[in-house]
């Protein structure tokens, strides 16, 4: 009996999905377009505007108050997170509603960052007016350099102008992209003026897997009674049950000083299997100048060292002395792999 032939897909069912594919195909070079457009104004007039924005919030007393309304106002809670999350000190005031009590929110130290695509929403006057009154610092981000926000400005960052994504040019698409771009590169260049570092990042970020891979090697390590080790000169034999009764698959081996100097593994006991390998002393068996890491050694890299290295355990060394063993699943609890 003949064997039915497969079903091929219709035309008209392929031709949705092609469609859709190139609508995105041509939102992402949009996009991509107003990204570069950026770039080339960084590298020209836009550069010096920039850099006395960074300079501006990296001096001031107080924080940084981001505002905006609209798409512009979505973007501006995401650029003032982004602040807040690297070392800058930032909330995000809705321009209608510091007109109705939030504007108590802002102080003389502070320094407002607007968003404003136009640079002329109506709900953003009394927000100026009251910065102007109390001498407070605004920096515009806006793509219109004659606009009211631009002109009552100390600092207008005037973004390039680019086609929205939208076959319309009407829905904010590539103008939004190119604010929020623009908000994370102020962010990162305040961040690394301030050598703000991962360490400093791991208090802003305690929680869900982010805070894990922050965790230090030390808050993950096993020590003292559960650490396997043995000496120099020590009988394979010794060392096997060392490393099954400890269950890391490895056991650490250090010299006289309690220095490690070698590290015998499972791998090991493969390579060098023969009839009289339990009487051997793991001098012979062991391998020298093991992969090791240090206890302060922020979780997230000591598990891209266990993957580079293709190792499922590290012993942790002070000193040159070791202190401590993670192992592969420690990072599996701890919610980091």
């Amino acid at each position: 009996m003949a064997k039915p032939k497969p079903l091929m897909p219709k035309s008209s069912d392929t031709e949705p999905a092609d469609t859709a594919v190139q609508s995105a195909l041509r939102t992402l070079e949009a996009e991509a377009s107003g990204i570069a457009a950026i770039d080339a104004a960084l590298r020209s007039d836009l550069g010096a505007a920039f850099a006395a924005a960074a300079e501006m919030i990296r001096s001031a007393k107080g924080r940084l108050i981001v505002t905006g309304l609209g798409k512009s106002g979505h973007i501006g809670r995401k650029v003032a997170a982004t602040f807040a999350s690297t070392g800058t000190p930032a909330f995000f005031v809705h321009a209608a509603e510091a007109s109705h009590g939030d504007l108590g929110m802002i102080t003389a130290d502070d320094v407002i960052l607007a968003l404003s695509w136009s640079g002329e929403q109506p709900e953003m006057k009394n927000l100026i007016s009251y910065a102007a009154r109390f001498s407070i610092p605004v920096i515009a981000m806006t793509a219109e350099k004659e606009s009211s926000l631009s002109k009552a400005a100390d600092i207008a960052l005037t973004l390039p102008k680019a086609r929205e994504a939208c076959p319309h040019n009407l829905a904010p698409t590539t103008s939004s992209l190119m604010m929020l771009a623009l908000g994370d590169a102020l962010a990162i260049a305040l961040l690394e003026g301030r050598g703000f570092t991962s360490t400093d990042f791991s208090v802003l970020h305690p929680g869900g897997k982010l805070g894990a891979m922050l965790k230090y090697t030390r808050d993950l390590m096993h020590a003292g009674e559960a650490l396997p080790l043995k000496p120099l000169g020590t009988r394979m034999s010794d060392a096997l049950v060392e490393m099954t009764s400890k269950g890391f698959g490895c056991v650490g081996i250090v010299d006289r000083r309690g220095h490690l100097v070698g590290i015998v593994t499972d791998g090991d006991l493969r390579r060098h299997m023969r009839s009289d390998l339990m009487t051997a002393v793991v001098d012979e068996i062991m391998t020298r100048n093991p992969k090791t890491i240090g206890r302060d050694t922020l979780a997230g890299e000591a598990l891209e060292l266990l993957n580079a290295a293709k190792v499922t355990a590290l012993i942790v060394i002070d000193a040159g002395k070791p202190v401590g063993i993670v192992h592969f699943h420690d990072f599996l609890r701890a919610g980091v792999a």
